[in-house]
């Protein structure tokens, strides 16, 4: 029983490895093989496969932190630390990412890389806030030691949802520059659409791998400081200085 519950997350883990594999093979080759090149944008609207699924990513890698984090606060979970972490982590990578093409863009689309415009500058205060979130993270304990700063941490993550909510909106609550959402009336040509959902697929795939990965680690290496705590009570090993 203990054996095949070992054995089935592996499983599971090295699906989703391949599969984000065999779609990020696919969908690169519908984005420059399939798709037709946009007529006003050019080559760089292919960009829009990669930054729509990373903000997707983004959205709910913080969602699912804050998430985490409140049943810390309620639970002292430490499995539910691990993944609030893990998010975070791998959320910070995907909103690096969006803030990275974006700009790409919008160097096309309005001349310049940059515009202080609601989704843009919301986007980058919740960078901030998970980037502090992580920070404060590095200053705790491992798991299980009920660190003051871990709650606090968590309280960070928490108060960060609100804005993730407001980056989702900010289009169309404020009417900025950044394009409007494409679920509706949008990638009208088929093989558009595919390259699209493929890379969603493919970001998906890929970020709960990572977060899987962040997780597992970070599990280990609070059963290797339990262990070392464990030694130094004994008298095993000496402490560190």
């Amino acid at each position: 029983m203990n054996a095949t519950s070992t054995r089935k997350p592996s499983h599971v883990f090295t699906a989703f490895l391949i599969a984000g594999l065999v779609l990020s093979l696919l969908a690169l080759y519908w984005i420059f093989l399939r798709a037709p090149t946009e007529a006003m944008m050019g080559i760089v609207q292919k960009i829009f496969y990669f930054h729509v699924p990373a903000a997707i990513c983004m959205q709910t890698l913080f969602f699912l932190c804050a998430g985490a984090s409140a049943w810390v606060l309620i639970k002292d979970s430490d499995r539910a630390d691990r993944l609030a972490h893990a998010a975070a982590e791998v959320g910070v990578l995907m909103a690096a990412f969006v803030l990275i093409t974006g700009p790409l863009w919008a160097r096309k689309a309005w001349g310049h890389y940059w515009e202080w415009e609601p989704r843009l500058t919301l986007t980058m205060v919740v960078l901030f806030m998970y980037v502090a979130y992580l920070a404060l993270r590095s200053f705790t304990g491992g798991a299980g030691h009920g660190d003051a700063t871990r709650r606090i941490a968590a309280g960070l993550a928490i108060a960060g949802a609100p804005g993730v909510y407001l980056v989702k909106i900010a289009v169309e609550k404020w009417r900025g520059t950044h394009p409007r959402v494409i679920w509706s009336g949008g990638l009208q040509d088929p093989d558009m659409l595919t390259a699209f959902l493929l890379g969603i697929g493919a970001f998906v795939c890929i970020t709960v791998s990572l977060v899987w990965m962040r997780t597992r680690l970070r599990a280990t290496e609070d059963a290797a400081e339990g262990l070392l705590l464990d030694l130094i009570e004994r008298d095993i090993v000496e402490e560190r200085t």
